[in-house]
């Protein structure tokens, strides 16, 4: 069983978005009995609550139903989970400050490792503060990344 944590700033947006799109490339797949999917976010400001209303829009014409409801990363997840994947420099920062160990810290990686067509792209760009074609680019670079995502874990 391999578990795979998205995280982002708030987890309303790109880690939960995230979330959606490998869970859904995972069921496609018929592999989901060997994952755990999960998301979380390094603030908890938006604990509890379902992803921005317009990443739900924008991921919904593509077939993603977000549902997961926003929470803060726990110590506890770098024992949990097999792979943390932040979205940007920043949360890569804050998960190594946050890593109880080396070990730990090792599970840490950024989502545009995992690109294949977007290979230029050295982070998913928060679209809170932007508009329609920043949640549109976001979806393209995570349907990009967690399809590169599960062909190098299932290398493995």
């Amino acid at each position: 069983m391999m578990k795979i944590l998205f995280v982002c700033l708030g987890n309303i947006c790109r880690s939960s978005s995230a979330e959606g799109v490998m869970k859904q490339l995972v069921e496609k797949a018929g592999l989901e009995d060997r994952f755990v999917i999960d998301s979380a976010g390094i603030l908890s400001y938006h604990e509890g609550e379902l992803p921005d209303s317009r990443m739900r829009a924008h991921a919904a014409r593509r077939g993603y139903n977000l549902t997961h409801r926003s929470r803060p990363v726990r110590t506890a997840d770098f024992y949990d989970f097999d792979i943390i994947i932040g979205m940007d420099d920043r949360n890569i920062e804050d998960l190594k400050e946050r890593a109880p160990s080396l070990e730990a810290e090792r599970k840490i990686h950024r989502m545009t490792d995992f690109c294949t067509r977007f290979t230029y792209a050295d982070h998913v760009p928060d679209p809170y503060y932007g508009g329609a074609e920043g949640f549109e680019y976001v979806l393209d670079l995570l349907e990009d990344a967690c399809a590169g995502l599960l062909e190098h874990l299932r290398k493995q």
